[in-house]
């Protein structure tokens, strides 16, 4: 897959293809299905399909401390894109020139003049430019009156799954619930989180259970509490763990950290990427009144994480790739 890094790094042999915008935070099931039906369109024109997105996402420049938790990382949301098929990512950087240029300026600049698109899907609700001015109309109206050199628009209305509806909002809420089971169905697969394992205060050693220190990458957290996980990344095939994730109150931490205890397993990982999959909540965050009490706590919750870990097919989720 090519990644794009603006529109100034566009080839000539960009030009021509099939295209959707949009954030894709998460990229769930209709994400999924979005890029089926781009990759059917690209087919029948013999089109490349590319996926037009945006970093940092539009509420994250817009609305720093109120943007919703990130589903994915940048680098987590490429490779599951990647996973589906898409021949090239056009990552436009969101900043206040973005921000400012008028809707049908970005259009003619960036679809017509830039990549040459020949089809274009976009979901019912996508609004872009200055003032949030553009619309599905807008577009329809710009890729007609191009003429020959212009493109068709498809109104991709709501998907669902079943008869619940599909988006990354419905995700973070059950995240946010704990509930694990309702963001698979939603996701098409367990919910991960990717990041490098950096130096903590080591606190965990003193109680007996070390941690890996893993970046969150995000300034708020889709999830919160503490979890059985599956980690893997350290050439040994997935490994049971028990996971916390939140602000340490019985320390008196700040900001949102991830921090993974490792059943049976004593080595340096510092700098290892791992990946980590969310498979049960066992409770919230709380904040105990002693280290001892913390640490009697800690391990009931890794108790109950191997148990539910020992049971049938805890191990088989199959690894983003």
């Amino acid at each position: 897959m090519r990644l794009i890094r603006g529109i100034h790094n566009l080839r000539p042999d960009d030009r021509g293809c099939v295209a959707t915008i949009g954030t894709f935070d998460g990229v769930h099931l209709g994400h999924r299905a979005v890029f089926q039906r781009l990759l059917g369109h690209g087919r029948a024109l013999g089109l490349p399909a590319t996926v037009i997105t945006f970093e940092p996402q539009p509420l994250e420049f817009f609305t720093p401390d109120h943007a919703p938790a990130r589903l994915t990382r940048l680098r987590e949301k490429l490779q599951a894109i990647r996973k589906y098929g898409i021949a090239r990512v056009m990552l436009l950087e969101f900043g206040p020139r973005l921000a400012s240029t008028e809707a049908a300026a970005f259009a003619r600049q960036l679809l017509l003049e830039g990549l040459g698109v020949r089809y274009l899907l976009v979901g019912d609700d996508f609004r872009f430019g200055r003032g949030r001015t553009g619309d599905y109309e807008l577009l329809r109206t710009i890729g007609t009156q191009a003429g020959a050199v212009g493109f068709a628009v498809e109104n991709l209305h709501t998907i669902t799954h079943g008869e619940e509806r599909i988006s990354s909002t419905r995700v973070r809420e059950a995240l946010y619930r704990g509930d694990l089971e309702q963001a698979e169905r939603l996701l098409g697969r367990p919910y991960r989180i990717q990041g490098r394992v950096g130096h903590g205060d080591r606190r965990g050693r003193t109680i007996g259970f070390p941690t890996a220190n893993v970046d969150l990458h995000r300034r708020v957290s889709p999830l919160h509490g503490v979890f059985a996980v599956q980690v893997r990344g350290l050439d040994t095939g997935p490994r049971p763990g028990v996971a916390n994730v939140g602000t340490r109150p019985t320390v008196g931490g700040q900001g949102y950290r991830l921090e993974v205890h490792l059943f049976d397993f004593d080595q340096e990982i510092y700098g290892r990427h791992l990946e980590v999959e969310f498979r049960l909540k066992l409770r919230d965050e709380r904040r105990f009144g002693s280290f001892e009490e913390l640490r009697r706590q800690i391990a009931l919750d890794a108790a109950a994480a191997r148990e539910y870990l020992a049971g049938p097919a805890r191990c088989n989720a199959d690894p983003v790739t």
